[in-house]
């Protein structure tokens, strides 16, 4: 069954925090134009092996997505059936070629060598710039007597699998679904351009069905040589 409440968040990054071992997860303050706020939680380390999660992020990336997204109101949009254009799909959307994309660790000692330290490059240059960023994933909330548990907003609210969310296998296998892919989108008005980043797991097979199923085993169909088949 695919992801829930899939859909794309906009707003304006007002904090953030960077994960750890007991949270493996980049956490994102934002708010929107009518000062509700969302946290976004983007994961920096694969629960399966290899815990490194794949990453790609284009500088000035280009494609017919967001055309529309500067349409879209402020705040969490759902995508259906309706809003079908505005969909990401790794495999079937040609977002970008899989095979540039890198595994990372979590946190490493060092500057720029980790998850934690690219993803915060951007949301950083995103806070200082008061650029509009789009997050794609699964909505939760909102929580009315549940502040967050980072950011201490209430009602707690917020976006997660920000990642591929087909080709799964065993327990996830349960959130494949075609057209629901995560990612995070930043529009920097000042150079009118957009960055692109793109997170995957390398338990994950780009080989899938219709359902988003994986049609053969990551050890035959994987990032590396996903562009042999589409199917």
């Amino acid at each position: 069954m695919p992801i829930s409440h899939y859909g794309v968040l906009k707003g304006k990054v007002t904090d953030s925090m960077k994960g750890n071992e007991d949270s493996p997860h980049y956490q994102v303050l934002v708010e929107d134009d009518q000062g509700t706020k969302y946290r976004i939680a983007i994961n920096i380390k694969s629960q399966s092996y290899p815990s490194e999660v794949l990453y790609f992020v284009s500088d000035d990336f280009n494609s017919g997505n967001i055309t529309l997204l500067p349409g879209i109101p402020s705040g969490f949009t759902e995508i259906n059936d309706n809003r079908s254009g505005l969909a990401l799909d790794y495999i079937r959307g040609n977002l970008f070629d899989p095979k540039k994309m890198i595994p990372l660790p979590a946190d490493t000692p060092g500057p720029d060598n980790d998850l934690n330290d690219k993803i915060n490059y951007y949301i950083e240059k995103a806070k200082n710039e008061k650029a509009v960023i789009y997050a794609y994933g699964d909505k939760w909330g909102p929580e009315p007597d549940k502040p967050d548990q980072y950011f201490n907003f209430l009602p707690g609210n917020g976006i997660h699998d920000i990642h591929m969310n087909q080709g799964n296998v065993g327990k996830w296998e349960k959130d494949n679904g075609t057209w629901q892919d995560g990612g995070v989108l930043i529009y920097f008005e000042e150079s009118q351009k957009w960055v692109g980043i793109f997170l995957a797991f390398q338990s994950q097979s780009w080989c899938t069905d219709d359902q988003g199923n994986a049609t053969r085993p990551v050890s035959e169909c994987n990032y590396l040589n996903a562009g042999k088949s589409k199917k």
